[in-house]
């Protein structure tokens, strides 16, 4: 399985990334969305800023999916993880309270990012909203 993460560009986490700062991709949740069961070490993942082309390639390390959250697990897995996710430390209550209500947490440890040449992707069918897609073959969604 293959994977294309849409960041939002306003965080400039692509970024953080690829300078290292930035060693887990978060995905926080109310409800199980993808890619919730639906990734798992040794698969890529493509990352694109909102309305740029997708520019890093990551392979996953490893998976850990949280459920059943509630305020002081949010700040615990912050507290434990958040660095790695890219969050400077004097920001981690602001994003405690952003996630407070979040029930599903999973986070996905990055290995040997990398710049890639930018191409297009095509997210007719998997929702213009997505900010995860998961396919079998990345050239599908090629635009």
């Amino acid at each position: 399985m293959e994977h294309i993460a849409i960041m939002r560009k306003s965080w400039g986490l692509t970024r953080k990334i690829l300078t290292g700062q930035k060693k887990i991709e978060s995905r926080w949740y109310k409800a199980r969305y993808p890619p919730w069961g639906r990734i798992k070490a040794g698969e890529t993942i493509y990352f694109k800023d909102s309305g740029e082309p997708v520019t890093i390639k990551a392979e996953v390390g490893k998976v850990m999916q949280f459920s059943g959250l509630n305020p002081r697990k949010v700040k615990e897995i912050l507290g434990k993880y958040g660095k790695d996710d890219g969050i400077e430390i004097q920001r981690i209550p602001q994003f405690r309270d952003m996630f407070m209500d979040k029930k599903y947490c999973m986070l996905i440890f990055l290995k040997n990012p990398r710049k890639i040449e930018p191409f297009e992707i095509d997210k007719k069918g998997f929702g213009a909203m997505s900010a995860w897609i998961c396919t079998e073959d990345i050239n599908t969604i090629k635009a």
